[in-house]
């Protein structure tokens, strides 16, 4: 309605969308290729082989976890860890009879606060990754390691220490189930493992991700056509994100930088990055962290600062459910496995991982930034 009446000016929509067509491109093809690979089997196979090499010991295994949700996170977005590597996760633990909420709540925090280390591991990163214009996905990793390796450390120091207890012992691992599709297994294991250093490659992501769909796709029409389906295309998940696009970018088409100029503040100090990075915590946690990312873009103007703002609303969406798409989608999958959560005590942990990982990163980042 926005751009058919001209509340969005033509011009303002068509640069809009050279801009965001390619993310939502990426989108598109990054979730048929995670999704056709956890149906062949790949997720499942590769927890199966975590718990074999865990030997057994409750510890060992809870460290393979940590890391397989921080690769998944890094290297196939946050949603990629919340809605396959989750449910994989939780039925490991529950076969070998481990309690499941130290390791869903290991998933969905690792989520949100490891999608900080390359543009793919958030929708966000791709958005700031494009103004930034630092060269590439190793200058942005450059730029984000350290608060990126805080928002990693912290989270799992504080999960291990609270669920220390439930972490001792040892455990039986569950048998190793048979994929049916041996070959279908092995070729889609191939196309995810080939994908990974191509999205860090500096081709635009969208290219490596297309090729891997087409290639996954064309795989699955020959051995099992009746897992393709046009609802591989998150289609409601990119609907609301168009919908955002336009929405925000009409906000700040009719003066809305103007008001966050005034709150944002607009310099490198650590102080000044703070304040972007408490604005994009309490934002994301209030309205979602993608449009609180977009309704606060304006006033990243340097790369430093779009960093800032990517540890708030990155880092930051751990207190409310509705802080990230991911965190919601996480739950949907751990009811159905049953796994019962209480929101207050969600909120009230995430809130102190919060209020010790946002500052610590904005101060790794600022420690960095000056030492250029």
């Amino acid at each position: 309605m926005v751009i058919a009446t001209g509340i969005l000016p033509w011009r303002d929509t068509l640069v809009l969308a050279d801009r965001v067509v390619p993310v939502l491109g990426f989108v598109a093809a990054i979730t048929i290729v995670t999704e056709l690979a956890a149906e062949a089997g790949v997720f499942s196979a590769l927890a199966g082989r975590l718990a074999l090499w865990g030997r057994g010991r409750r510890i060992l295994l809870w460290l393979f976890v940590l890391a397989l949700a921080v690769v998944s996170t890094i290297f196939l977005s946050l949603d990629t860890t919340a809605v396959l590597v989750t449910p994989v996760v939780v039925l490991l633990a529950l076969h070998a009879r481990l309690p499941p909420l130290p390791f869903a709540l290991a998933t969905v925090w690792l989520a949100n606060t490891a999608s900080l280390l390359l543009p793919v591991s958030n929708l966000t990163n791709l958005l700031a990754e494009g103004r930034m214009d630092v060269g590439g996905p190793a200058a942005f990793a450059a730029l984000v390691a350290a608060p990126a390796a805080v928002g990693i450390l912290v989270p799992v120091i504080v999960l291990s220490l609270m669920f220390r207890k439930e972490l001792r012992g040892r455990y039986s691992a569950p048998p190793v189930e048979r994929a049916p599709d041996r070959t279908l297994l092995l070729v889609s294991a191939i196309v995810v493992a080939a994908l990974l250093p191509l999205l860090v490659s500096g081709l635009p992501v969208w290219i490596p991700a297309a090729v891997a769909a087409v290639v996954i796709v064309v795989l699955f029409g020959i051995r099992r056509p009746g897992a393709l389906s046009v609802n591989l295309v998150p289609w409601q998940p990119l609907g609301i994100a168009a919908g955002l696009f336009v929405l925000v970018e009409t906000a700040h088409a009719r003066g809305l930088t103007a008001f966050i100029s005034n709150i944002g503040g607009n310099g490198t100090d650590l102080l000044s990055l703070l304040q972007l990075s408490a604005l994009g915590t309490v934002s994301s946690n209030a309205i979602n962290n993608l449009p609180a990312y977009l309704v606060l873009e304006p006033i990243g103007h340097s790369p430093v600062r779009l960093a800032a703002l990517l540890i708030g609303v990155n880092l930051g969406p751990l207190v409310t459910p509705w802080a990230s798409l991911a965190t919601l989608l996480w739950h949907q999958k751990i009811t159905g496995l049953g796994v019962t959560l209480s929101w207050p005590k969600f909120m009230l942990a995430g809130l102190g991982v919060v209020l010790l990982t946002v500052p610590l990163a904005t101060l790794a980042l600022w420690l960095v930034a000056g030492s250029h």
